[in-house]
């Protein structure tokens, strides 16, 4: 009995071929010529036969395939190329192939594990061919690996970023060395240097199977300072370390220990923001359940997405150890209409914080885990919690104080719930040359609040007054999309503000990455 999987190779595309061509291509044929004299005439039909072989078993295997499942049973999985690599972590990619019982389930498998060892970061090419098994078994197949390790395992990058909402550029440098011990281990470092002088320095390690988990396993030592001095009159210095307890395709689960520091070197920070002023520890579990099918991250035009995030904090018998619970999630949905790829996007967002413990109704939330609203960047892109508003400064919308007596300006101290809804409807411009670039037209409308719970403030709280203060705006634009980032010329009109909001109508330019 010949084997079905003969010389396939796994990354070919597996359907019937139409034409003679196709299946030459497939057999690795050529056109063939006709050459004078008797011996190439003799050699020339000798191979016309063979080839007409070969097309006769491609066209009886793919007849097979269409009308019912082809069984065949893996009988090894032979791994080459890897000098470093241990085969063991190849292997684990590749475990799905071993339970094919059919040769369709094992194509789909072998296109799967050929993704999967791709996505390990550490092989310049991945190779995966599904050759004949013994002659004594037959019905059965080897699977073959073969790999080509990276040449430069040590990779660099560096780069200038523009935030245009929060007005701040930064520049990033990192390095990355891949599979040092043979582990697909990979070891990175980088450095974040704000012009608003927020900087972190951090340390990474990776590995994609960690004492036999079935996934990822990720630690990161950083070193950070963000600068919320223009908005909430203090700075947040951190020490810590996260680890990736899991991480699969709609499941991550993460802890973070850091030592934070805040501090208020203007000297003029508003009564609330100096009452949390000094050191703390945060010792959280965070957990997030995330689920995309729309068909672009920057130009949704169909699908859905959906997000929960969780996250409790205090778990660590310190007293200063920050004890609050956390909860966010996001919506979205892309309508298509059928012309000028036009579709509607819309989306709503919400989250709420409150701290726990002895006492917690009378403790106020901690300032670095409440909500900010505002900036320009695109909330079509973004996917996480309730964050942008268009018009609206970074951090300027919510709950705020006056500075220190004398100060006219105020602090934005953030909310413990917060929601936002926007709506987008994006087109295709009516000039060709934009069309081919992707640059296309959009309306769209947005709204949001937040509010403050902790320090008994629920108890005030009132569902017709958290709607009767929603801000407001809508606009029009262009965007330019990239394939990193998209940018948005818009004129934003406000519609509804509250007293000492710091917002505009107006024209904005921004950028805004997809997350």
């Amino acid at each position: 009995m010949a084997n079905p999987t003969e010389n396939l190779d796994a990354n070919l595309p597996i359907r019937e071929p139409e034409t003679e061509e196709e299946v030459e291509e497939l057999n690795g044929g050529e056109e063939e010529e006709d050459y004078e004299g008797e011996d190439d005439d003799t050699e020339s039909k000798s191979q016309t036969r063979e080839g007409g072989s070969d097309r006769i078993k491609a066209e009886s295997l793919f007849r097979r395939m269409r009308a019912a499942p082809v069984p065949v049973r893996v009988h090894d999985v032979i791994v080459s190329g890897n000098e470093k690599t241990k085969d063991h972590i190849i292997e684990a990619e590749v475990d799905a192939v071993r339970e094919a019982t059919t040769l369709q389930e094992l194509l789909e498998a072998s296109r799967v594990a050929n993704s999967n060892l791709r996505a390990l970061e550490i092989f310049d090419s991945v190779n995966i061919t599904l050759d004949s098994g013994p002659p004594e078994l037959p019905g059965t197949t080897n699977v073959v690996i073969e790999v080509v390790e990276s040449k430069s395992p040590l990779t660099g990058q560096i780069g200038a970023y523009t935030r245009a909402e929060a007005r701040s550029s930064s520049v990033e440098a990192s390095l990355k060395y891949k599979n040092i011990f043979g582990y697909g281990d990979i070891w990175d470092g980088s450095v974040v240097y704000g012009c608003d002088n927020s900087a972190e320095v951090g340390l990474g390690m990776y590995l994609p199977r960690f004492r036999g988990l079935s996934t990822p396993f990720t630690s990161r030592l950083f070193l950070s300072t963000q600068d919320w001095l223009k908005f909430s009159s203090y700075k947040e210095r951190s020490l810590g370390l996260s680890l990736g307890l899991l991480s699969s395709k709609y499941h991550e689960l993460v802890y973070t220990i850091a030592w934070r520091n805040l501090i208020d070197p203007s000297q003029a920070a508003s009564k609330s923001i100096r009452r949390q002023l000094g050191h703390s520890l945060l010792s959280a579990l965070k957990y997030t359940f995330k689920f995309d099918q729309r068909n672009s991250n920057l130009r949704p035009t169909n699908g859905y997405a959906f997000i929960s995030t969780s996250q409790i904090g205090g778990l660590a018998p310190d007293s200063r150890s920050l004890r609050f619970l956390k909860q966010e999630i996001d919506l979205r949905y892309a309508v298509p209409f059928g012309f000028y790829n036009a579709a509607l996007n819309f989306g709503v967002s919400g989250g709420v914080t409150f701290p726990w413990g002895s006492g917690y109704q009378n403790r106020p939330s901690s300032v670095p885990e409440r909500f900010f609203l505002g900036g320009n960047s695109s909330p079509v892109c973004s996917l996480g919690g309730p964050s942008a508003l268009w018009g609206f400064k970074t951090r300027g919308l919510g709950p705020n104080e006056p500075k220190r007596k004398g100060d006219s300006e105020r602090d934005f101290v953030g909310g413990d719930a917060a929601v936002t809804a926007f709506a987008d409807l994006s087109f295709d411009l009516p000039v060709r040359w934009l069309r081919e670039r992707g640059i296309h037209g959009h309306v769209f409308a947005c709204a949001g609040n937040m509010a403050k719970l902790s320090e008994n403030e629920f108890r005030n709280f009132t569902a017709p007054k958290f709607l009767e203060t929603f801000r407001t705006s809508v606009g029009a634009g262009i965007v330019l999309p990239t394939s990193l980032f998209r940018m948005e010329l818009n004129y934003c009109h406000i519609l509804k503000k509250q007293e000492h909001d710091q917002a505009r109508s107006g024209v904005f330019v921004t950028f805004s990455a997809s997350s």
